[in-house]
């Protein structure tokens, strides 16, 4: 089986910092891939709530749900350091778009590149809904000055 790759974008929209907690490292001393994906979820609620969408809102039921994910790790993380996850959307579609992510840590060293595909998701109904209009217009392709 060929070895994920993730393709990163010319721009992010969105800079998150997390620093790599003592319960986020494995056996091996260092950051677990576990941990990266609670990590990833933590900086993409706060990349949807920077496009004034809720992961999920109780009051409506409406949110996203996460289609799949892909994880290309390119270094360790160790306790203390601090990660600074850079996001953007690629993808976008009628129904959802791909969150990339860029982890390095506090000196720039790269600890991973991951992707996970989100979905416009309807909880009451069990069944994908259009992305918001809002929503994509934020995401739509910005000319560069």
């Amino acid at each position: 089986m060929p070895r994920v790759k993730v393709e990163l974008p010319d721009a992010y929209l969105l800079t998150v910092e997390l620093p790599i907690r003592i319960t986020d490292l494995n056996y091996g001393a260092h950051l677990g891939n576990d941990a990266l994906l609670s990590l990833l979820h933590e900086a993409r609620v706060q990349f949807l709530q920077f496009l004034g969408q809720p992961e999920y809102d109780p009051a409506t039921q409406q949110g996203f749900i996460m289609a799949d994910v892909a994880v290309e790790y390119k270094g360790e993380g160790f306790y203390g350091d601090t990660l600074q996850l850079q996001l953007a959307a690629s993808d976008v579609h009628k129904y959802g778009f791909d969150v990339v992510y860029l982890v390095k840590n506090q000196h720039g060293k790269e600890i991973a590149r991951a992707k996970t595909g989100m979905l416009s998701f309807d909880y009451t109904t069990r069944k994908l809904r259009p992305l918001p209009e809002a929503v994509l217009r934020k995401l739509a392709p910005h000319p560069h000055a």
